[in-house]
């Protein structure tokens, strides 16, 4: 059963309506948050770190999976660097890395929250479309 629009939340509860001018600072970070975290890597680690606490470098990328140990290295600094994980080395031999979110982090895993509930509330609809396309791509435009 399809929901009807007014069934669905507004735009306002789900978030604030951004400033008409917005702070400038505000909006490059903005940009440069978006760019780091709408890669795959990112989100997936977000997303295992969320579900499963602290947890090792190497079964770290074996819950994300398909991860190559470079990329996970390159995206798990990253996240350290912007303050949404936290990095522990414990002095034995071979040493033990462990990573966890900070409570930035875990701020930043809330938010995409939304994303998750929307993907579910939309998911028939989303699958539809991309039929509907896979059966005529051009909408009837022949040029």
């Amino acid at each position: 059963m399809e929901k009807s629009r007014s069934a669905l939340p507004s735009q306002e509860s789900i978030c604030e309506v951004p400033p008409p001018t917005p702070n400038p600072q505000t909006a490059a970070l903005v940009r440069q948050i978006i760019e780091r975290v709408a890669d795959k890597w990112t989100m997936l680690v977000l997303e295992t770190l969320e579900e499963h606490g602290v947890v090792r470098f190497t079964r770290l990328g074996e819950l994300v999976g398909g991860i190559s140990q470079k990329m996970l290295t390159k995206t798990v600094r990253q996240m350290e660097c912007d303050g949404l994980v936290t990095r522990t080395v414990h002095p034995v031999i071979p040493p033990r890395v462990e990573y966890q979110l900070t409570p930035l982090g875990r701020s930043l895993s809330a938010a995409f929250c939304g994303v998750w509930v929307w993907a579910e509330t939309h998911h028939d609809e989303i699958d539809r479309a991309r039929e509907a396309f896979r059966r005529n791509p051009r909408g009837g435009d022949q040029t």
